[in-house]
């Protein structure tokens, strides 16, 4: 794809929506016997995707996840790093794209959906700027505007938020801010 297109494309989001397993981690699921019996999920997120999800909303860039799985763990880490859109558990990710479509007011293509497997297909295909970690699967490269260099779960999601910010011309003032 022409950087030019990836540019323009960049430009025109409003919202970033990500998927999480493959994306905001690695994809692995570690289940931790607790001692009180049964088991704990555990999963890594890369501190460099949280302060990228950060710098996006003080840039004015909102959100979220929407995920097949449900998980505290991601509960717990998309509230902390103040997601807009928490949506796990999801049986279809296009509904809950249209939904939060709908109640936002926004068009498909001003948003941005990151993902790594042939589920985020259908949501890829619907909106303006569909990303792929590097670590995706083929199917999932061949839909999407722009792969990002950076696996999933090692700072994809910073890259493609640098990526946006910069096209819009958000990025140098917001790391003004830090110089200052």
């Amino acid at each position: 794809m022409s950087s030019d297109r990836v540019r323009e494309s960049a430009r025109r989001v409003r919202l970033l929506l990500l998927d999480v397993d493959g994306v905001l981690t690695d994809g692995r699921i570690f289940f931790v016997p607790h001692p009180g019996g049964g088991l704990v999920e555990s999963k890594a997120f890369d501190v460099a995707d949280g302060t990228g999800i950060v710098l996006a909303r003080r840039a004015g860039l909102p959100a979220g996840v929407i995920s097949g799985r449900r998980s505290p763990v991601v509960t717990e880490r998309a509230t902390e790093l103040g997601m807009e859109e928490i949506h796990l558990g999801v049986a279809d990710k296009v509904q809950t794209l249209d939904e939060i479509l709908v109640r936002r007011a926004i068009p498909a293509e001003h948003v941005a959906f990151v993902g790594d497997e042939v589920v985020d297909l259908g949501v890829m295909r619907r909106v303006g700027f569909p990303v792929a970690v590097g670590s995706a699967s083929r199917d999932v490269t061949g839909q999407a505007l722009y792969v990002t260099a950076a696996r999933g779960g090692r700072g994809a999601v910073r890259e493609v938020i640098e990526l946006i910010l910069r096209s819009q011309g958000k990025w140098e003032p917001l790391i003004r801010e830090f110089l200052a």
